[in-house]
């Protein structure tokens, strides 16, 4: 009886033994193999879009700063006492207006000088006249008439100064009574009296990358916007392209005329410049598409590649609404691009299709 019962029992343990091992033991599905094997990828279910390209405004926009469209620092050539400054800074000039009188003791004594000569010189040419000098004698009168109107004429520009155009003065670094000395004295580098700086029009510096040369053309016309004036619609026009090209920073420069009847734009502020060259070719992409990187500004996108998801890096053209334009040398026309899903994807992984 005893034998009995404990062969029962060992047979018992042997089935519950061997239907624990079943249990634990994963099945294989003869139409996938591989779903019995723990080891393989999850598959994420992706949509695509085929890359095509489109015609696009090829517009391109630059930051800048307003600067005067001339500058002038006024000075005496020579030192010398200052008689009267007749402007303060911020006056409106108009070319011709006298702005500066230095002291006329020099300017005097070169008028006297010049009548002197002037008698001279005529009683000379009276008796040149009837054959009563030599020639030589007739030559150097003239030399020292013409030596002394040219002094005269040199000391009277820089005695009386006067605007060179219509203008506003910007500086003023003397007072009446002060001697100027001909030192450099403002942040050009030059000496000056005063400075005058022209604002209707004023132009913008920008340095444009070295693709855009063949396609900068003298006279094109520009958008320019102002943060100040958001709903000001500024005009401006391509005035000079630079002939040469920076090799540090491989950009040129290109100089904006911008009309400024209204004299809204001072020089010293900031302001954007567009530029439209025409209309190009390029590769448009929904914007949900690019990712960009956490703690950088690198972006990037996911192309779907016989099943597999490839990350590719890319750059950021101009912006269209939801759209933006893709620059990249491996996203081609015609690749498969990952506009769903993409969030959760890493580098390799496997996807699947739908289209739902």
């Amino acid at each position: 009886m005893k034998k009995n019962a404990l062969l029962f029992t060992l047979c018992l343990i042997i089935v519950t033994g061997c239907q624990m091992k079943d249990k634990g033991q994963k099945t294989s599905d003869p139409a996938n193999p591989a779903s019995g094997d723990s080891t393989i990828a999850n598959v994420e279910n992706v949509k695509i879009l085929r890359v095509e390209k489109q015609k696009i405004a090829r517009t391109i926009e630059y930051s800048s700063s307003i600067i005067a469209f001339e500058e002038v620092h006024l000075a005496s050539a020579t030192p010398g006492k200052i008689d009267q400054i007749s402007v303060e800074i911020g006056d409106k000039v108009s070319k011709g207006d006298i702005l500066v009188r230095m002291d006329p003791t020099q300017l005097q004594q070169a008028l006297v000088n010049l009548k002197n000569t002037e008698t001279d010189f005529l009683r000379m040419d009276t008796l040149n006249k009837v054959g009563g000098i030599s020639k030589q004698q007739y030559d150097q009168m003239k030399a020292r008439y013409d030596i002394a109107k040219s002094n005269y004429e040199f000391l009277q520009r820089n005695t009386i100064l006067k605007a060179p155009f219509n203008g506003v003065i910007s500086g003023k670094y003397y007072e009446n009574g002060e001697l100027f000395s001909g030192a450099p004295n403002t942040m050009a580098g030059k000496a000056a009296i005063l400075s005058i700086v022209q604002i209707d029009p004023v132009k913008a510096l920008v340095n444009l990358s070295e693709n855009y040369y063949p396609l900068l053309k003298t006279g094109m016309n520009t958008s320019v916007s102002s943060d100040l004036y958001p709903d000001k619609n500024i005009t401006g026009q391509v005035m000079r392209v630079y002939p040469t090209i920076d090799p540090a920073t491989r950009t040129f420069t290109v100089e904006i005329k911008i009309e400024n009847r209204q004299q809204l734009l001072r020089p010293g502020m900031f302001c954007r410049v567009s530029l439209n060259l025409g209309e190009d070719m390029a590769l448009v992409v929904p914007a949900i598409a690019v990712l960009k990187t956490q703690g950088s500004n690198e972006r990037y996108v996911f192309l779907e590649e016989n099943g597999i998801a490839r990350r590719v890096v890319v750059m950021i053209g101009n912006r269209f609404d939801d759209k933006l334009e893709l620059i990249s040398d491996e996203v081609k026309e015609g690749s498969n691009l990952i506009v769903s899903g993409q969030a959760r994807l890493v580098n390799g992984d496997r996807v699947k299709v739908v289209t739902d």
